[in-house]
């Protein structure tokens, strides 16, 4: 009998080819991306288009016929505007923001003082940078750090008037201190509050229920503003004779229970979502309410609206600059003020503030975004 050997049997496996081109690199994305169909493709071309159109006058607006230094006016006015610039010149005026750095920075803070507010913000970025990244530990420790220690340190540092420091009025404090204190105190107020806010309105108590009920709603339909002119003119009406508190905590009262109300309907619809099998399995646990939402509930709901969350962030981070109705002078407000002084007054002065204004609140907005998806991220679970 005659064996037959099976020569098309290969021994070893086939070495991985490469792609083809056309699957892979930069041709293959712009063709998914940019050209996959002849919409696609008319879209792409009137966007570069645009951007032809804007991009270049803007780089050149913005850089390259800039005035970096110099110390007044003249380095951005033209000859018949009283300055140094040829008639005809058009460019951002950097050298005012330069010089008007530190008061876009702290107000009218003193200067011999300005270190105060300055230890306050190194601290804020040492203990909020750990707590951002996930595996840093200790996050207990740095909790505290950030949320109990440093307002104390900065309530002590910032007024002044203990330990033999300087009092400093809350008006003379302004630019991005004012923004960041606004938003940090606003935030990590409006968080846990906005939860408590939620959890009263679904709850079984009718008292409870109505009382949060009545206090979102109300909140919520009035403008932010409103509550500041409420908080800074129309509440020391209400108040005995002699009594009266500094309009910055009103202004800081004000915001965090503005962002609290929206918060609250963010977290309520986290709680929604999640399935009644999730409650169930809670109490068949004998787990009490607290342990039910702490535990299962809540953790679930945050991790499904951190959009909302952040987003809301986002707008009170924003909304910051409605505290000058009340007379402080925020980022945005620091920077009109200065536009009143005349060693700077020019025709491309405004435009210049307006625009590092608007650079700084988008690079704090964008970074929040970010770590927003980056957070989405690292919880989906489901996409792991």
């Amino acid at each position: 009998m005659s064996t037959h050997q099976a020569t098309f049997v290969r021994a070893s496996m086939i070495e991985a080819a490469p792609a083809p081109s056309r699957e892979s690199g930069i041709v293959h994305w712009l063709r998914t991306n940019l050209f996959a169909t002849p919409k696609d493709t008319a879209l792409t071309i009137i966007s570069l288009l645009v951007l032809a159109w804007i991009v270049p006058p803007a780089i050149q607006w913005l850089f390259i016929d800039a005035a970096w230094t110099g110390g007044g006016r003249g380095v951005c006015a033209t000859l018949a505007q009283g300055g140094s610039q040829p008639d005809g010149w058009s460019g951002a005026c950097w050298a005012f923001v330069s010089a008007k750095f530190d008061q876009f920075l702290f107000g009218r803070y003193p200067l011999e003082e300005r270190w105060r507010p300055a230890l306050v913000g190194v601290l804020f970025v040492l203990f909020l940078v750990p707590m951002l990244i996930p595996k840093v530990p200790y996050k207990g420790l740095n909790a505290v750090l950030l949320l109990a220690v440093l307002p104390i340190i900065a309530t002590i540092l910032l007024p002044g008037g203990w330990l033999g420091l300087t009092f400093v009025e809350t008006p003379l404090w302004g630019g991005l201190m004012v923004t960041l204190v606004l938003s940090f105190v606003g935030i990590a107020v409006s968080l846990p509050l906005g939860i408590l806010l939620a959890l009263g309105r679904r709850s079984n108590m009718p008292v409870i229920k109505m009382l949060c009920t009545v206090f979102i709603e109300i909140v919520r339909g009035v403008p932010l503003i409103t509550v500041l002119f409420m908080a800074s003119v129309m509440l020391p009406l209400f108040l005995p004779q002699g009594v009266t508190f500094d309009k910055f905590l009103r202004a800081l009262i004000g915001v965090s229970l503005f962002a609290s109300a929206y918060m609250a309907e963010v977290v309520r619809g986290g709680l929604q979502a999640i399935p009644k099998g999730q409650y169930e399995g809670a109490d068949s646990l004998g787990l009490s309410y607290w342990q039910k939402m702490g535990l299962i509930v809540l953790p679930q709901a945050l991790k499904l609206v951190i959009p909302g969350i952040v987003n809301t962030f986002i707008g009170l981070f924003k909304d910051t600059s409605l505290v000058s109705i009340i007379g402080m002078f925020d980022l945005l407000g620091i920077v009109r003020l200065n536009f009143t002084d005349t060693n700077w007054a020019s025709a491309v002065t405004p435009l210049t503030g307006l625009i590092f204004a608007g650079f700084v609140f988008w690079l704090f907005c964008f970074g929040m975004s970010r770590y927003s998806g980056f957070m989405e991220r690292l919880l989906d679970k489901s996409q792991r």
